[in-house]
């Protein structure tokens, strides 16, 4: 066994034992030297810490964003360990301001960063304002995520813009360079064409390509993860969309309020528009949510907190019933989500694609709807699971029934863990990008009511 030893701002954290790396996570031996005598609290921040540093020092060196993927056993089957992640890495700077919160970093080591990343995101690749999912690092131009997917991406731009206002939110009435950065900040915000990516029509197309065009042919409709998006789009002081858009094109017409029952709890919104599943991957509770606070967030179609937080108990109920009869599952094991799998990569979820493979982001990144549930998962990936954390914290995925796990990270599944988990602790992120005035005229347009205050 390894001992993991790690020195946090005001705690040390010492004597934390983990096993040496086996293709097998299974529980560990109930010895006293493997149950780690710490708080909640700190277990809090050291799982903040941790992923955290993905962000951090796990950053491509040019952009000072987040690659894609980090594998801790070097092996990139893709060729890709440049590959810088746009939505990602719009989680990324928000999880650095959660560093600078807890005293991981300094305020002016955070401002350095986003110099560095907003510069970049000046000179890179745009199309009609919106940038693509992947960069090639060290150049700034596209990265195409598929063949046909080498344009703009709306969604992954909204990810980044969440984050970018929240930063501004941040540092607009600080210093000179503060106030600077908060301007460049707006600049960025106001070049996405967001009404562009209508064709003229009542929604949002995910995706155009300067080679392509509108080949991909993707309208944004039905809930989903891009709640943020049309949000934005609306909130737009140069580009904005009509609030038909929103209501014709994401609410389709009304239809998304189609309500159903699951594990006797209400789904509140219309997930079977993507299938025959009840309910979707739960990070479709966490990335339009980072920024854009669910608590008292109602418009006529949904209360926002109740269907994540409704989300969120599906999936541990779910876990607790396990239909499928997987090794694991249950209390301390729970919640499916898009991540990598057995074999490759697969959107998990209840009732549909369950493959016996938990992904930590999908509780931990669940606190604020679940935090007796998701402290539970914590609890067990820390103090008794073999194998299944590493330098930049959980692993990615694992499956008990498959014996199977890789020491591998992906940037959207862990950046959503440190922001979610400070928006629990203390309302950071939500509260900051609440305050933008942009935002609060865009809801007040799509007719939101916006009930909370602070966390």
């Amino acid at each position: 066994m390894r001992t993991l030893k790690i020195i946090l701002p005001g705690i040390l954290l010492a004597g934390m034992v983990f096993m040496s790396c086996k293709s097998n996570p299974k529980q560990a031996k109930n010895e006293p030297a493997a149950i780690a005598s710490i708080s909640d609290d700190s277990l809090l921040t050291l799982i903040q810490r941790q992923t955290f540093d993905y962000f951090w020092d796990g950053a491509e060196p040019t952009s000072g964003m987040a690659r894609e993927r980090i594998h801790m056993d070097n092996i990139y089957p893709q060729n890709d360990q440049d590959v810088v992640t746009l939505g990602g890495s719009g989680f990324g700077v928000m999880a650095i301001l959660v560093g600078l919160e807890r005293g991981f970093i300094t305020r002016e080591q955070a401002l350095e960063r986003y110099r560095k990343i907003v510069e970049y995101l000046a000179k890179a690749d745009r199309f009609h304002g919106a940038w693509p999912h992947w960069f090639d690092g060290p150049t700034g131009k596209v990265h195409p995520f598929s063949p046909k997917d080498d344009g703009g991406d709306l969604v992954e731009t909204a990810f980044m813009i969440q984050g970018l206002l929240t930063v501004a939110e941040y540092f607009r009435d600080g210093n000179e360079a503060e106030k600077q950065l908060a301007a460049d900040i707006d600049q960025l915000w106001r070049g996405v064409e967001w009404n562009w990516y209508t064709q003229g029509k009542d929604v949002l197309y995910w995706h155009w390509s300067p080679n392509y065009g509108w080949a991909m042919n993707f309208p944004v409709g039905g809930y989903n993860e891009c709640l943020i998006m049309y949000v934005l789009a609306a909130s737009s002081p140069t580009f904005p969309i009509k609030p038909e858009v929103y209501h014709k094109g994401w609410a389709r017409d009304g239809k998304i309020a189609r309500d159903t029952v699951y594990y006797g709890l209400n789904t509140v919104l219309d997930f079977y528009e993507h299938g025959n599943d009840p309910t979707g991957p739960l990070f479709w509770a966490h990335y339009s949510y980072l920024g854009l606070n669910p608590k008292g967030l109602s418009d006529k179609y949904a209360d926002y907190w109740k269907l994540n937080q409704n989300q969120a108990l599906i999936h541990y109920k779910y876990a607790l019933d396990n239909p499928l009869k997987f090794e694991g599952y249950g209390p301390k094991q729970w919640g499916l989500t898009s991540s990598y799998s057995v074999n490759g990569y697969a959107g998990h979820h209840p009732g549909g694609e369950d493959l016996g493979v938990i992904s930590p982001t999908a509780a931990l990144s669940s606190f604020p709807y679940t935090p007796d549930e998701s402290m539970q998962v914590a609890k067990y990936l820390y103090f008794e699971a073999d194998s299944l954390v590493g330098k930049y914290g959980p692993y990615d995925a694992y499956s008990v029934s498959a014996k199977w796990y890789v020491p591998r990270y992906l940037a959207i599944d862990q950046g959503p863990i440190p922001v979610m988990i400070e928006n629990y602790r203390s309302g950071l992120l939500w509260n900051l990008f609440m305050k933008n005035e942009d935002v609060q005229r865009g809801l007040k347009t799509l007719g939101f009511t916006v009930s909370q205050t602070t966390n």
